[in-house]
């Protein structure tokens, strides 16, 4: 380092040479050397976050402007990302950057300056969810009257909890689910949207009816896990409706204005979420007495009804007495019964004495077609009628023998003539007319002399037996065999067993 600052009086020609990397890298030791660790105090600028995970800002006054990076594993532990226009407190270590000839802070811690900060960046990041439509009144959703089971998200440590399920055993005892997280701190945030989401994703037997999102009261820090922009999505986008309880009734965070109801403390929450049993079995049972009494009031109208018709309405007696009265004068105008069984008899009579000569007439003609009806089955002429039958059978009968003898004679020949026939074209037979059949040594017909095996040996049958050759020019004649019964050969079926075959 002397010899940077040397300013002896043979500086000139005479000072020593610094390559550029020389020069940065002393730079860099006399900067991290003099400013190891550092707390700056400045607003936010501009804010760079990169794919490699690590985040790049510009601190700044209304003077200066310091560049700052935040490495990866350092800006995923903030409890407070950095916002552009947001005023807050760094503490790291500067550096210097030779690539670029500037010096920087590497941020190790990032908070807000101060609850002026906070509220600002609040108020900030409020704006713009609501401008996205996340805070309408239109999203939110009625509340069920009954619901069967409450989800609730919250620390099962508190007294929360435990408020919040005293006072729905008081009030109207549901089956509740607990769904443990932090409350404050860094895990705050990703755990109370984890478990709103959760609930969301159940399947239908499981969810639950109705979610409350509770905490106790605590300072703007203790809430803000409530405040991030990941809680208020996941209660803007949650399935079931949500009761926001964080804090006391002056504390005011963002998942208040996205949730679809707000109550002021944990206990008001468990208040929203049920009604009061014993109202509803009072209202029942005034909702009953008041059915029942209109029901009866209903029946005392109608019978009170029905007796004043009934008074209006003729008697019975005072109906029938005009019936009555008509009734028995029209008996009076009707003919006495003997009377009118005289007449019907007078008729009967008349009408007797004019069908009796029809009758009489067609008596008559019946019983001549039966007198010629029996005239004609006179038993001897039945019986001449059954001999000249029996005649004709019998004649019948005797022309029909000798004709079956004379057709059976005239079968019996010809099917003679056909033997006769059959055995004159036989293979034995054509044997015997002088005709003679040669074989191999293996028994195969030969047909031609072309056909002649290669040895020569022969067998020729004649029809009293069969004798052995041989096929050759200049040798004499073989000796003959001795007459052997020749072995049939097996024959095909359709040719009787007795025919042979010529080749």
């Amino acid at each position: 380092m002397s010899s940077l600052i040397d300013d002896g009086p043979e500086a000139g020609e005479n000072t020593p040479e610094f390559s550029v990397s020389e020069l940065s890298g002393a730079v860099k030791r006399t900067v991290e050397g003099a400013f190891g660790h550092v707390r700056v105090r400045g607003e936010v600028g501009r804010v760079s976050r990169p794919r490699s995970g690590h985040v790049y800002l510009d601190l700044k006054d209304d003077r200066a402007v310091l560049a700052g990076i935040i490495w990866k594993g350092v800006a995923q532990g903030l409890a407070t990302q950095p916002e552009e226009g947001m005023e807050v407190v760094a503490t790291g270590r500067l550096t210097t950057f030779p690539g670029q000839s500037r010096y920087q802070i590497v941020i190790e811690s990032l908070a807000p300056a101060g609850v002026g900060a906070l509220m600002a960046m609040l108020e900030k990041r409020r704006r713009a969810l609501a401008a996205e439509g996340l805070f309408d009144d239109g999203r939110k959703r009625p509340l069920p009257y009954l619901p069967r089971r409450i989800g609730v998200v919250t620390s099962p440590s508190g007294a929360v909890i435990r408020d919040i399920l005293h006072r729905l055993a008081e009030r109207f005892p549901v089956h509740v689910l607990v769904w443990p997280v932090a409350v404050q701190g860094e895990k705050c945030a990703a755990e109370v949207s984890a478990a709103i989401r959760g609930f969301s994703a159940m399947p239908e037997e499981l969810r639950p009816d109705t979610v409350i999102v509770a905490r106790g009261g605590g300072s703007v820090e203790d809430l803000w896990g409530f405040n991030e922009e990941i809680v208020v999505r996941a209660a803007a986008e949650s399935t079931v409706p949500l009761i926001s309880a964080v804090g006391h009734e002056t504390d005011t965070t963002l998942i208040d204005h996205a949730a679809d109801r707000r109550a002021p403390t944990p206990t008001a929450a468990a208040e929203m979420a049920v009604p009061v049993r014993s109202d509803l079995m009072a209202l029942m049972a005034d909702l009953q007495a008041r059915r029942i009494r209109a029901l009866q009031a209903g029946i005392d109208r109608r019978r009170q009804r029905l007796t004043d018709l009934a008074r209006a309405l003729p008697r019975p007696e005072q109906l029938l007495a005009e019936r009555r009265q008509r009734l028995d004068l029209a008996t009076a105008r009707l003919p006495r019964p003997e009377r009118i069984l005289a007449d019907r008899r007078a008729d009967l009579d008349k009408a007797a004495r004019g069908l009796a000569p029809a009758l009489r007439e067609r008596t008559a003609q019946a019983r001549l077609r039966l007198t010629r009806a029996v005239s004609g089955l006179q038993p001897s002429q039945v019986t001449t009628r059954i001999e000249r039958s029996a005649e004709r059978l019998a004649d019948r009968a005797a022309r029909l023998k000798p004709a079956m003898a004379r057709t059976r004679q005239q079968a019996q020949d010809r099917m003679a003539a056909l033997g006769r026939t059959l055995s004159a074209y036989s293979y034995k037979a054509t044997l015997a007319r002088g005709y003679a059949v040669v074989r191999d040594g293996a028994g195969t017909v030969i047909p031609r002399l072309t056909d002649q095996p290669a040895d020569g040996r022969l067998e020729i049958e004649f029809a009293d037996g069969r004798l052995a050759a041989h096929a050759s020019d200049d040798a004499g004649p073989a000796a003959p065999k001795p007459a052997t019964k020749a072995k049939p050969k097996p024959k095909p079926k359709a040719e009787k067993p007795d025919q042979g075959t010529l080749f």
